[in-house]
């Protein structure tokens, strides 16, 4: 083989050898390296004194912790659910062959280019009570019905901060999930729309037992990225509630973050990082498994 093969060979190795490098480093590197301080003593700088694990104890006995994951497990089921519902039902608008299709698909994707720190920053000033939402109905009923008190306290009203977030949430990413669920619809079969509509069967049905079924993987994909955004939620978070009104809405996510910055306890807090590990893989691995033999079939 001469000079210029070999090279032309190794070249394609050559470009993704710095993507093996961050795989390496920056994930398993610094997930064995959190895993490891999750059994030390650490406080403000690492430590090598080994405590097993003292520090999970410590974690699942931190009412704190206990009430992130609640509100975590809250958010996670509605914001899954909301997204789910209204980013199908926004893909089977589109698929309809309406005016403007091009136009829709963008204004209902847009919300999911802006980070989420700014979707919070934007929903927290329309949700604050005096401003946004809340000024522009008390203008609309004094003027209109005659009101003279209405207050829109969501964001501050600790039974109801969490529901806020899963507003803004779900604005965001549930154009995301029409896209995907979009080019999911736009591969059935049209034979199957047509055999339907020769045995009368209501187009709902076609959806639920037909259509739905056969996108199995366009949902399994949709269901791992939502997933994944809950247990990362964080900056939508800060942004909106900063974890309160107290610790109404706070997240496992600004737990970690606060005892690592803030509260200067680096083994909790990487505790807690593994916890918040484990759901990750446990989403992962069967999917990843999934499409290995998918491949190898």
């Amino acid at each position: 083989m001469t000079a210029k093969a070999q090279l032309r060979k190794i070249t394609p190795y050559t470009a993704l050898l710095p993507m093996f490098v961050t795989v390496l480093v920056g994930y398993i590197g610094a997930g064995l390296w959190t895993l490891g301080m999750s059994l030390t003593a650490s406080r403000t700088f690492p430590s090598s004194h080994f405590i097993g694990l003292a520090q999970y104890q410590r974690l699942f006995d931190n009412e704190r912790w206990m009430l992130s994951l609640n509100n975590l497990a809250v958010y996670g089921l509605l914001f899954v659910l909301a997204c789910l519902v209204i980013g199908f039902l926004l893909a089977v608008f589109i698929d309809q062959n309406v005016t403007g299709e091009g136009v829709l698909r963008t204004v209902f994707l847009y919300p999911y280019a802006m980070s989420f720190v700014a979707t919070g920053l934007v929903w927290q000033w329309l949700l604050q009570p005096g401003d946004g939402i809340d000024s522009a109905i008390r203008a609309l009923g004094r003027a209109v019905f005659g009101w003279q008190d209405f207050t829109l306290g969501w964001i501050v009203d600790q039974d109801l901060a969490i529901y806020t977030i899963v507003i803004a949430t779900v604005w965001q990413a549930s154009g995301l999930v029409m896209a995907l669920m979009l080019a999911g619809l736009r591969g059935v079969d049209p034979e199957i729309w047509k055999a339907a509509r020769l045995d009368g069967i209501p187009a709902w049905r076609v959806y639920l037992q037909i259509v739905l079924p056969m996108m199995w993987p366009t949902v399994a994909t949709v269901l791992l990225l939502l997933a994944t955004a809950v247990v990362k939620l964080y900056d939508a978070v800060v942004a909106m509630t900063q974890g309160g009104p107290g610790t109404a809405s706070e997240v496992p996510a600004k737990f970690i973050m606060d005892h690592l910055f803030l509260r200067s306890n680096v083994g909790l807090a990487s505790a807690g990082a593994v916890v918040l590990l484990v759901p990750v893989l446990a989403l992962a691995a069967p999917y990843a498994y999934a499409r290995s033999r998918k491949e190898a079939a």
